[in-house]
């Protein structure tokens, strides 16, 4: 392909990926995997180059833009070299109209850039959530250590006990360490947000959001396979995912519990009261996510960050009935957005009056209302806001 026919493909990508950010479609990723595979005619440097061109583009705008070409066209007011491409050649774009108008720039949709500096995310901090993101690691303790593991390429260690930082686009899947369960991908944010569980051998955890199980199982790494681990989510899909992974990873204390939404108190009864600890890694905006997800900033509107918000309170109130006196709740959402952090945490603590904001101690972060936060610009992770409440 030459080069403008690809960026006359990214367009015709983009458009895509607009319609079903719209419509609350297939993720970018997957839009550019089915095209991919559909039209074999595209070599790996093509395939390579497209794709790069698809996500600048995404990362250039800041409102969802009308088109994919209105997309590209703001592309080319930041990369000079994509302008000349607009030539009207065979299966190239045709050349840009006088007045034709670019997509705007910016960190997110406008009511979204003011919520973001309405949480002291703003300037530097905001325009860090759309950089590329490195891949990290975590060191699987059950089967290795990170002093000794030794990987096909050099990696730096990372702030976590166990992470170490690739490159983006390192192929760790591809390893026989990741086949064998010595590494799980994982930011080193995320990491740490289960080092403030605290998690210690013996003790009943649960996962309440557990997912695919990233986070469980480096629960069941810290407790070394000893006490209990309970996976629950009420997704099927995901959770089923966590079977294979543990296998691998070596963890024989995790046990999944699948729930039904609305119900997931009936489910969670055998609990009430027994557990040490509660993670809660609550669903989320994923505002701390976009350097990994950038077209989520286009898929997210008030009235989905209100139910969200409506989830994580209800999610806290769950976790406070199933933690024993003396046990903690550990509260995570991957948002730099108050209300599902720091705000959110504070309405808890009110509301349940024997519940008190415990410290943590981390490696990274800074201090954020009764929790931490943690940023890409300031500690080169994903964005977390993790705090933990102890019950009396």
């Amino acid at each position: 392909m030459t080069p403008a026919a690809r960026v006359q493909t990214a367009i015709e990508l983009l458009d895509a990926v607009i319609a079903a950010a719209r419509s609350k479609g297939a993720p970018a990723d997957r839009i550019l995997a089915e095209w991919f595979r559909s039209n074999r005619f595209a070599g790996s440097k093509d395939r390579r180059a497209i794709r790069e061109l698809v996500f600048a583009a995404i990362r250039a705008c800041g409102p969802v833009p009308e088109t994919g070409r209105a997309a590209l066209l703001r592309l080319a007011e930041v990369d000079p070299a994509i302008a000349p491409l607009f030539d009207g050649s065979n299966y190239g774009p045709q050349p840009m109209g006088e007045g034709e108008q670019a997509a705007k720039g910016g960190t997110a949709p406008e009511w979204l850039e003011q919520r973001l500096a309405a949480s002291a995310i703003a300037g530097d901090e905001a325009a860090a959530l759309l950089d590329r993101a490195p891949l990290d690691v975590r060191v699987n303790t059950l089967k290795a250590e990170r002093a000794t593991l030794t990987l096909p390429v050099a990696a730096e260690a990372t702030a976590a006990p166990h992470g170490m930082r690739l490159d983006a686009g390192t192929p760790v899947e591809q390893w026989p360490a990741f086949r064998d369960g010595l590494i799980e991908v994982q930011d080193t944010g995320s990491q740490l947000a289960c080092l403030a569980v605290g998690a210690q051998p013996g003790e009943t955890v649960v996962d309440l959001c557990a997912g695919a199980g990233g986070k469980t199982l480096a629960l069941a790494a810290a407790m070394d396979n000893l006490g209990r681990v309970v996976a629950s989510d009420t997704d099927r899909n995901r959770l089923s995912r966590l079977a294979p992974r543990a296998a691998r990873a070596g963890a024989t204390n995790i046990e999944t519990l699948l729930l039904n939404p609305k119900q997931e108190r009936e489910a969670l009864a055998q609990f009430a009261g027994q557990a040490d600890a509660v993670l809660i890694d609550a669903p989320c905006s994923g505002t701390g996510t976009w350097r990994r997800n950038p077209e989520a900033r286009w898929r997210l509107d008030e009235g989905e960050l209100t139910r969200l918000v409506n989830i994580q309170s209800e999610l806290l109130d769950i976790a406070s009935e199933l933690v024993r006196p003396g046990g903690r709740i550990v509260y995570v959402t991957c948002s730099l957005l108050d209300e599902e952090g720091a705000g959110q945490f504070e309405a808890f603590l009110a509301r349940h009056a024997d519940f008190a904001a415990q410290p943590i101690d981390l490696p990274l972060g800074r201090a954020r209302g009764q929790g931490m936060r943690l940023t890409p610009a300031h500690d080169g992770t994903d964005g977390f806001f993790i705090a933990c409440a102890g019950r009396a």
